[in-house]
């Protein structure tokens, strides 16, 4: 069994920084891409950012510039370092981990984050 394990949320004021963490544990063989997916009140949840098992990186337009991803893969850990934050970056954000076919991939529970202007 694949747990997927957030931390890092809370509340802060515009302007300052978060930094998520996401800890893969259990029977894992491999572990491709890993993501964080965010889903505010109201909305559809949506991608943030992602990083390949290689590095590779694909950020959505709004965090472009503010956000940082990146991975321990000793650690199977995967992190998100939010600077210069908004109020409309409020949300629930969950990490993903992608472990290919055929064991498909597994979400975390979440972790919230609140932004005050």
């Amino acid at each position: 069994q694949v747990q997927l394990v957030e931390s890092g949320g809370g509340a802060v004021q515009a302007g300052g920084s978060l930094r998520l963490s996401c800890a893969v544990s259990g029977s894992i063989f491999k572990i491709n891409a890993m993501g964080w997916y965010r889903q505010a009140p109201g909305k559809q949840r949506e991608l943030v950012a992602r990083i390949t098992s290689g590095g590779s990186t694909n950020y959505a337009d709004s965090v472009k510039g503010r956000f940082t991803i990146s991975r321990d893969n000793a650690k199977n850990t995967v992190y998100l370092q939010m600077n210069s934050l908004k109020p409309e970056d409020t949300a629930v954000y969950y990490c993903n981990a992608d472990f290919g076919a055929p064991w498909g991939d597994a979400w975390g529970k979440g972790t919230l984050v609140t932004v005050s202007s």
